[in-house]
């Protein structure tokens, strides 16, 4: 051999062959530079394969290898200065600078012993590294910490069977390496990559040298996976609650199902119980969440909430649905909550569904539901005093429909529904609505021709003070509605458009019919929009059905990117016409004027008025009288992910001003800001506001977050949120995302691990 280049050797063994000293210079193998992993799930009986500077041994004894050994034995590789292979016991000990590579896992040490039959054995001054790679996968190229779990070190580490490892005195972190600004200190930590669990015990989280939490037993996920344990401990502080401290356990009972138990104590209220209990089946699903607190400080009483959601397939097409929503009275949720969404919250419905669908005749289908409905009226502001609605104890609905029938296509509704109220006239009803249209149509135009009548009939139960007859109603219904659409080729801005001009007509015959000795169960005046204008009835609801001899015209625009086909601008106006008064109207509300023969205009514009920005405004025109009825506009600025800046401004003549202004935009590299700020002016007073800044580091994150919102019209709401979230293992504080994502629209949570934007689901279990 040429004393000028170094020669590697690479042996592999099935069984134990007889080496002497110097024996290198008589094998004539090739050198192997990169070492393939077998992989795991491979059943075949495989060789070790070993490789060395200078290889050496004793028949079916030993083998050992000097200066940069290498060995690989299926999904497993092992590195170091030296080793030695015991072959009866199949145990190798290794020494300087030693390395293993083996499924999901890199470990580095000074000293090795293991079986590798077993994957038993222990490293001395262990440095590991744990990654999400499918078993089997080969680790190499994945010495980037952005490509791991987590890492750690430790005094000793031992191999308790496959994928199985107990660290003594060891350190935990998902920070890429250089970078500790936080990590679990234990005095043993155990690793289940099976499970994908960590357990800690004797363990401190260290941020910043500084130890922000202790527990003598700590569990968590390796990646944010189910599992059983205390959830992140929640703070947060109040001025309706004052501080708060939650510890919610969880409980993952089976693939199926699991639970969430969370003891809050509320400085001004006192210890609050609640539970989650959730269940998922191919046949069924569901959740209930309960809350009981005890003598609440502020008012003396006793405080209860239930809320259960169940849904069932039956079969043969039948399925069931449960909706439970209590609590023990009206201030509960305005108390209680630091959400807006729930404590605005006025009606609670509670309500049972049976319901079945299929196919009847040739091409038929039909759907039909059996309703049953309570609700609980929530009186929490006294100077806005609520009508609780009406029950309905049951309502029994039937909708059929066959299309391309001699006569065009056919559609059924029919109902019978049960009206109750303690204060209110009582009465059943029962609808029959069923039309006839007839769809003609090319490749540019439609024409619908449609025929149908609307039967209703009354029978009047008590309360029935303005007594009100039995009475039925049949009003025939006729309407017709088209468009046509025109296209042409326009160059804008470099670009290739598609513009288009879609004028479209809809006219509505109903004669009139005197309602007025009528009872009113549901009905209500819609408001006007370019969804309603071109309906029959101007009514929601069954109790009343507008006369009508009207015509509702519009036209729309389009520019469409020809390339991609995505809508880049739309404008649109609208206006109805009525060539007779009309007289029907809903208690409370004056008819039209009769010099009157026209509707609002009603104009809309929306889309990409620039790079990187979106606008929306609406316009409402009283042609009679000459005013504004309504104005919203909102734009929005959204250069990337993590920056966004949304204005909006509403107005309704002599209801609301409103304007609202929220923001998410990086301050720098790290921080980034949130704001919103919705403000009455008609009322001078700020309805919700929130504000915050974020950090974003590579492996945690720090939120920050004031929010107040009106509750009533003289009492307000304020929380503080304080989260700081270790990437990978749990959320310290109150999530504050919710709100966030509520208030700013297009707002986007950042990965501390990756830098992107993402919305957390599952969170961090201890």
């Amino acid at each position: 051999m040429p004393s000028s280049r170094k020669t590697r050797i690479a042996l592999a063994v099935l069984c134990a062959l007889p080496l002497a000293a110097g024996a290198e210079q008589g094998l004539k193998l090739k050198s192997q530079p990169s070492l393939l992993l077998i992989p795991a799930d491979n059943a075949d009986q495989v060789p070790l394969f070993i490789e060395a500077d200078r290889l050496q041994g004793i028949q079916d004894r030993e083998i050992e290898a000097h200066g940069s050994a290498r060995l690989r034995k299926r999904g497993q590789a092992f590195f170091a200065d030296w080793m030695r292979h015991d072959t009866p016991s199949d145990v190798l000990t290794a020494k300087g600078n030693v390395r293993i590579e083996q499924g999901r896992e890199i470990i580095e040490g000074e000293s090795l012993r293991y079986e590798i039959g077993t994957d038993r054995g222990f490293m001395e001054q262990p440095r590991y590294m744990l990654m999400s790679l499918p078993p089997g996968s080969s680790p190499a190229g994945a010495s980037r910490i952005g490509e791991a779990d987590g890492r750690g070190t430790a005094e000793r580490l031992l191999f308790e069977g496959p994928g199985q490892y107990r660290v003594q005195t060891a350190s935990y972190t998902t920070c890429e390496p250089g970078n500790d600004a936080w990590f679990i200190r234990a005095r043993q930590l155990d690793i289940d990559r099976s499970r994908d669990v960590g357990v800690a015990r004797d363990a401190s989280i260290v941020f910043f040298d500084q130890t922000i939490f202790y527990s003598p037993y700590l569990s968590f996920s390796l990646h944010q996976e189910r599992k059983s344990g205390f959830l992140t401990p929640s703070y947060r502080t109040s001025n309706t609650t004052g501080f708060e401290f939650t510890v919610p356990y969880y409980w993952n009972i089976a693939p199926e199902m699991d639970a969430t138990l969370y003891p809050r104590y509320m400085t001004k209220r006192g210890l609050q119980l609640g539970g989650e209990f959730r269940y998922l089946n191919p046949r069924w699903q569901g959740e209930v969440r309960s809350e009981v607190l005890a003598s609440d400080q502020q008012v003396s009483r006793d405080r209860w909430a239930l809320f259960a959601k169940h849904q069932q397939s039956l079969g043969r097409g039948w399925s069931g649905n449960l909706n439970i929503n209590r609590v023990s009275d009206g201030n509960y949720f305005t108390d209680l909550s630091t959400q807006v969404a729930v404590t605005s919250q006025v009606y609670l419905t509670n309500d049972l569904t049976l319901a079945r669908g299929g196919t009847w005749g040739n091409g038929g289908t039909y759907s039909f539901s059996a309703f049953t409905q309570r609700w609980q009226t929530l009186q929490s502001d006294p100077l806005a005093p609520l009508v609780a609605p009406y029950n309905r104890q049951p309502q029994l609905t039937l909708a059929a429909q066959r299309l391309g029938t001699r006569f065009g296509d056919f559609d059924l509704l029919g109902s019978y529904t049960a009206f109750d109220h303690p204060s209110l006239v009582n009465g059943q009803r029962m609808v029959i609505n069923p039309s006839f249209s007839l769809p003609l149509q090319n490749a540019f135009a439609f024409v619908t021709p449609k025929i149908g009548a609307h039967i209703t009939r009354y029978a009047m139960g008590r309360n029935n003070a303005a007594n009100l007859e039995d009475r039925t109603r049949t009003l025939p219904i006729f309407s017709a509605e088209t468009g046509v659409v025109f296209e042409r080729e326009m160059q804008a801005r470099g670009q290739t458009l598609i513009q288009t001009l879609e004028p479209k007509a809809y006219y509505v015959y109903i004669p009139y019919s005197d309602q007025s000795r009528l009872p009113n169960f549901e009905s209500g005046l819609q408001d006007i929009n370019f969804a309603t204008l071109f309906t029959e009835n101007q009514f929601s609801g069954s109790d009343r059905i507008n006369d009508a001899n009207q015509l509702t015209a519009g036209i729309s625009s389009r520019f469409i990117d020809a390339g991609t086909g995505v809508e880049r601008l739309r404008v649109a106006l609208a206006q109805r016409y009525y060539f007779q008064s009309q007289q029907v109207t809903v208690p409370g509300v004056a008819p039209r004027a009769r010099d009157s023969n026209s509707s609002d205009v009603l104009a809309v514009i929306s889309g990409n008025i620039a790079k990187n920005w979106t606008t929306e405004a609406g316009w409402q025109y009283n042609t009679d009288l000459k005013q504004t009825q309504k104005f919203n506009v909102a734009g929005r600025y959204q250069p990337q992910a993590g920056k966004v800046l949304n204005l909006a401004y509403r107005d309704t003549l002599n209801t609301l001003r409103q304007a609202d202004f929220s923001a998410q935009w990086p301050i720098d590299s790290r921080w980034s800001g949130v704001a919103r700020w919705n403000y009455s002016i008609r009322d001078n007073r700020t309805l919700e506001a929130v504000a915050g800044v974020e950090y974003t580091d590579r492996c945690w994150a720090l939120r920050i977050v004031g929010h107040r919102f009106a509750t009533t019209t003289s009492a307000a709401s304020t929380s503080i949120f304080v989260q700081l979230e270790l990437s990978g293992i749990s959320r310290i504080g109150t999530n504050p995302t919710e709100v966030l994502f509520r208030n700013i629209s297009g707002y986007k949570t950042m990965d501390p691990r990756a830098g992107a934007p993402v919305q957390y689901n599952v969170p961090g279990v201890f």
